[in-house]
This record gives structure tokens, sequence and C-alpha cells, in this order.
């Protein structure tokens, strides 16, 4: 179906045809609290016993994208249920902004979806739902199957709830938008800001998490720093994908507790991009550490490729503010025991449980669509 893409059933006296559905129908107007309770109920269905629509989504994902492992998109589906769905806290989150509850959307906002990660767009496309406004998403081809699967239980529910969003097909140009929300490499932030600059705006860039080591972690730190490491393949922007280290750390303990996860290294994919690693150091005469489902370099790029991490000594912990410091623009989080100046130091293995609150690059998207 060419253009615009909704799942609006169509009425048993309108007759279809092969023009995307609009909303001259009458469509009865669904509250912010109408909203929430229903975004709750969604919640507890993604943390339920998967039924067979969602297996099968889950499945399709997969097939389209190696990636999406079912262990992956239930970590994300459930992660979501847990701590984007809680009637509680979205009721809070809701109520620290001023927003009009509008009877139907005023507003359209673009949102350029990413698919590195299950969902990862979901917050987005959340926000926007609950200030009431039309999101029209242009999904990444790698993730193109688990949103609409979750729009459409909604609007099974709630057949007002299919005014608020919109799926743009994969060749079709964005146009009829207020504002955008865009996520993507450096490389492609630079043609959204050349292309969307005129709108209002939110253009996100490559991040990625660190982790500040002392050397008095325990093992059961370093073990929960692997979740931070390795779920999700390490392709998320809140993976940790650079260790800072005191010098003389010894890194055989860190080792061991990664190695927990070596299990890893059985997908294909990532295999074969831990052996094409490995090979470049090998050829290149790069020194490195190898537990066998991990590589660790001396590195200052926080950017690292697939099954790598790099590590950065510290002189003193004084230091480490100026270090984060001088790279704010490209942390997404730090987790640590260490407390720091610029940064809210998360536990080890909290990197991929964020709040409603905890924006992408710390800009508050709710703030922007109250605007």
């Amino acid at each position: 179906m060419p253009g615009a893409l909704f799942f609006q059933p169509a009425p048993a006296n309108v007759q279809t045809t092969k023009q995307p559905l609009t909303f001259a129908l009458k469509i009865e107007h669904v509250t912010r609290n109408e909203r929430l309770d229903l975004l709750a109920e969604l919640g507890e269905y993604l943390l339920a016993e998967p039924d067979s629509a969602q297996q099968a989504v889950i499945v399709k994902s997969y097939m389209d994208n190696r990636w999406f492992t079912e262990t992956n998109v239930r970590n994300a589906l459930q992660a979501i249920a847990r701590t984007f769905l809680d009637r509680k806290k979205l009721g809070a989150w809701a109520a620290g902004y001023d927003l009009p509850d509008r009877l139907h959307p005023d507003k359209t906002v673009a949102l350029i979806m990413a698919g590195n990660i299950p969902l990862v767009g979901f917050h987005d496309w959340l926000c926007v739902f609950v200030a009431g406004q039309r999101a029209k998403v242009k999904l990444s081809d790698k993730d193109k199957h688990l949103l609409p699967f979750l729009v459409k239980w909604l609007g099974d529910r709630a057949f007002e709830s299919w005014e608020y969003t919109e799926f743009v097909g994969e060749s079709d140009k964005l146009s009829d938008f207020d504002a955008v929300i865009a996520t993507g490499s450096n490389n492609t932030a630079r043609y959204f800001e050349q292309y969307f600059g005129k709108y209002p705006h939110i253009i996100r860039r490559n991040r990625n998490a660190v982790a500040v080591l002392t050397g008095y972690e325990t093992a059961e730190d370093l073990h929960a720093l692997g979740r931070d490491v390795f779920t999700y393949f390490g392709l998320g922007c809140r993976n940790v994908s650079k260790i800072y280290v005191p010098h003389g750390y010894h890194f055989d303990t860190l080792l061991e507790a990664l190695h927990e996860y070596r299990d890893i290294i059985h997908h294909d994919k990532y295999k074969n991009n831990f052996d094409y690693n490995l090979t470049l150091y090998i050829l290149n005469n790069q020194p490195y550490q190898n537990n066998g489902c991990l590589l660790l370099r001396e590195d200052p790029a926080l950017q690292t490729r697939i099954a790598s991490v790099h590590y950065e000594y510290y002189d003193d912990l004084q230091d480490i503010d100026h270090l984060l410091a001088a790279r704010k623009d490209e942390i997404q989080c730090v987790v640590s025991k260490v407390r720091l100046h610029d940064f809210e130091a998360l536990p080890f293995g909290k990197s991929q449980e964020p709040g409603l609150n905890d924006y992408a690059d710390g800009v508050d998207v709710m703030a922007f669509l109250a605007g």
C-alpha cells in the first residue's frame, strides 16, 4: 500500500480503496487518563505469558534481523512494561508536565527511529502518545514489526487510539508534520540537520555508556557489569563500550567475570565480528586482551566494534570528572560506584533499565512537546 500506513480497520459501511484511510470519519476522543490506563493494560499484557500473536511477531522480527533474538526482544518488551508502562509511574511522570488534554491531536511529530536494538524508539513514541499529539513514524527496516504490533494491540482495545499514530512507508517521503525527533549516527545527523533544521527538532547522534572502575569492585559487581556490556550484543547506546581503570589495574578478575557470558559467542553474527576484530588486531600487531567472548583494547575512543570494549587508564579519581566532562556529548550514561560531578553513576548492571525521566541525550522530550 503506497503512502502512509494506518492499521485502522475500515468500518462496515465504508468502501475500502487503495488510498490510505484518513481521519475524515468521526473518531471519539480518548482522554489522557484513558490513554495512560490503556498503556498500563499493554504493560500487563507484555508481562504475562506470551500469546501466539506476540510469539509470531517475535519470530518475524528475528527472521528479518538476526540480532533480534527471542531473548533480546523479550528483554526489551519486559523492560518497557516494567519501567515505562506501570500505571503509577506513568501518572506521576505525565503530571510533571503542563500539557493540555485536547480532544484530538492538533500537532504531528515525525519520528525517525533507529533499529540497533528492539523498540529503541518506543520512549519517543510513548511521549508523543501521552502528550496527545500524533506520531508520524518512519521505522528502521531493522525493526519494522514490533511497534506496529503494539500500536495495533492498543487499537484493538480502543479504536480511538488509532488517531495518535501513523506509519510512513519505507520509500515514502515524510511530510505534513510540525516537529521532528530523529535518531541516527553522526553521519545521518548531519543530513537530518540539513533537512529538518527549519522545524522544531531533536536530532540524536552516536552515544555510548562508559564504566569507571577502581580495582575494588567485587566479583558480583563485575559480573553485573557484564549485563551492561553484553545485553543486546552491545549494540545499544546504553551499552558500556569504554572502561576507565586506574594505572596498574589487573584485568584478570574482570576478564574472568565477563567470561561468564561466554555463551554469546555461539551467536553466528556475534562470533563473525569477534573473529574479524581478533584477526585485525593480530594482523596490525595491536595489543589486546581476550577472554574468548570479548576483546579488550587500550584506546581513547568511546565507540567500539561489536565484541570489543576499549579501556583507558586514569591517574587519580579526581581526574575522572575532567575525562568524562571532555566527552560529555558522547556519553549516554555511566556505571560505577564512584561519585561523579557531571553524571549520576548507575549501579553495575543497570544501564539498560532507563526510567521514564531518563531521556536519551538528556533532552527532555515531554518538555519539547509541551513547547
